[in-house]
């Protein structure tokens, strides 16, 4: 019992560390590198280390402070954010959330279910799952709730492209490949070395 209640309080101290890395990130340079249209962001590092530290369910609490942060943002003087929340405030918070819990729960079911069949790979295929399940959730739901938008029409215009697939396409383009190749790299030997220090997975 008492085994029990060391390895919960030690879960939850783990937990609320990168939590706490999270929101430090995501206020300060660390967490986002702002560009005109979507800005390239680094918080699927921790979002990624946690889910295989931690597992799926402390994967989708990261992507929930990952996700409040992101919506917090939008207040914040985001220029996309802030447009998508003056169009649809419940739109944007569904934007922001739900696709950043689906994608630490998701991350770690990835990491579990690899780990079975090979440690190591399980590592780098989490890792780069985690920006890959954050583009395209993301994406997905912005498409599904504002796609009809004047706004995003604008882009589409602008893109010159002629449906929903295209646009993400084009839209995400060389932001989403700085991200996935960040996140490979740094969660991959992040994760493993604190595996390893922490003797888990």
């Amino acid at each position: 019992m008492r085994n029990k209640t060391t390895q919960n309080t030690r879960y939850m101290v783990e937990l609320a560390l990168m939590a706490a890395i999270i929101f430090l990130m995501a206020f300060t340079p660390l967490g986002y590198f702002r560009t005109p249209g979507l800005s390239i962001t680094f918080l699927t590092v921790p979002v990624a280390v946690g889910a295989i530290i931690l597992g799926p369910k402390g994967g989708a609490i990261c992507g929930l402070t990952f996700g409040i942060t992101s919506l917090i943002q939008c207040f914040m003087g985001g220029s996309f954010g802030s447009m998508l929340l003056s169009i649809n405030p419940v739109g944007t918070a569904i934007t922001c959330v739900v696709p950043r819990v689906l994608e630490g729960f998701l991350c770690g079911m990835v990491f579990q279910g690899i780990r079975k069949v090979s440690k190591n790979s399980a590592y780098l295929a989490a890792s780069l799952a985690c920006p890959l399940l954050n583009t395209v959730l993301f994406m997905s739901a912005v498409v599904l709730i504002f796609y009809q938008t004047e706004y995003i029409q604008g882009f589409v215009e602008a893109l010159g492209v002629t449906n929903p697939l295209m646009f993400v396409v084009a839209f995400v383009g060389l932001q989403g490949l700085i991200e996935a190749g960040v996140c490979f790299l740094i969660a991959s030997a992040v994760s493993r070395t604190l595996a390893v220090a922490l003797k888990v997975a």
